[in-house]
């Protein structure tokens, strides 16, 4: 599909938490989460830097990145986990905040954990296609601060603040860009791998669920070890089928931005997959894992950095909570 990537940006938490402060906050030993983790620092939102004002501030950015203004956007997707309420849609939110809130401009959100942003990008590609909108712009703002577990400390050290506004249309004749293919597979068996358990229809946040005993039950629990397993297990398989269905192989891939889920997590897959070391963008040392706005947030850092060109063919992907696979690959 003649998809063009026409702008992007991004917003950074002006809080930097570094590895010694997380391991003050979990009572581990200093230098744990620098070293074994390998995050020496993340971003942490505060109470004014809710997910809708990151997630305006990004689109700001963005419009400037693409020259263009409000007024050429014709949809709003938040692609994200950290919804800022239940109801009505953080993209409506997001709306109000740039000014919005009486364009009639469509708004509604997209959640597949960490791969939001991928779930986005494929189901709306097709409706840029049909010509349904022109201009959309795909927000992935997270504010895993809020729901992060001391008492889990190896997932507590992964997170970070932070938000990627990316805006796509068409692209012309003349132009390169595309995307070439995408994918998602969901294997419901490993849905208590990743979760929050607590603050759905299920267990409700009343006076009766919320307790000292309960508290657990709204704070993301992870079973890493577990998830690393079936992960290993799935994306070889699923890797092969998209390049195939592709008619590509790797060796055709000039970058990977894989979701950055942990620094061990990253560099097993890397090796079992044998991708080239500078193929792979790693971010995670000082973004830590962003949920959805993690495999956007390094493709963002890539193209700034001069690692991404016009004409490159990139794989974009990654897993979540479900567990779900994730990859789209694209002609920026």
């Amino acid at each position: 599909m003649k998809i063009k990537v026409k702008g992007m940006g991004i917003y950074l938490p002006k809080r930097v938490v570094t590895g010694e402060e997380v391991d003050e906050i979990i009572g581990k030993k200093i230098g744990w989460t620098s070293n074994y983790v390998g995050v020496k620092e993340r971003r942490y939102a505060n109470n004014e830097e809710t997910v809708s004002i990151m997630g305006k501030n990004a689109i700001l950015d963005a419009l400037k990145d693409a020259s263009m203004s409000l007024d050429d956007l014709d949809a709003i997707c938040y692609a994200g986990a950290s919804v800022e309420q239940i109801i009505p849609s953080t993209a409506c939110l997001i709306q109000r905040h740039l000014g919005l809130g009486d364009s009639g401009i469509s708004c509604f959100d997209i959640n597949s954990t960490c791969l939001s942003f991928l779930s986005a990008l494929d189901n709306l590609s097709y409706l840029i296609e049909a010509g349904r909108y022109k201009n959309v712009v795909i927000i992935a703002s997270e504010k895993a601060s809020a729901a992060i577990n001391p008492k889990e400390p190896e997932s507590f050290a992964l997170f970070g603040d932070g938000a990627v506004a990316m805006i796509i249309g068409k692209a012309s004749e003349n132009e390169r860009a595309r995307i070439i293919n995408a994918m998602h597979r969901t294997y419901g068996d490993g849905a208590d791998l990743c979760s929050i358990l607590a603050g759905g229809s299920k267990i409700p946040p009343t006076t009766k669920s919320v307790t000292k005993e309960s508290e657990d039950q709204f704070k993301f629990h992870m079973d890493g070890k577990k998830l690393l397993k079936l992960s290993f297990q799935k994306i070889p398989k699923f890797l092969e089928d998209l390049l195939g269905k592709s008619n590509l192989t790797l060796k055709d891939i000039d970058m990977v931005c894989p979701h950055q889920a942990s620094t061990s997590a990253m560099r097993l897959i890397r090796k079992k997959l044998n991708i080239p070391e500078e193929k792979f963008m790693v971010i995670i040392e000082k973004m830590g894992n962003m949920i959805a706005a993690s495999i956007p947030m390094a493709f963002y850092i890539a193209v700034k950095e001069g690692k991404i060109k016009r004409g490159n063919k990139v794989l974009l992907m990654g897993t979540s909570a479900g567990l779900s696979i994730g990859g789209v690959i694209l002609e920026y």
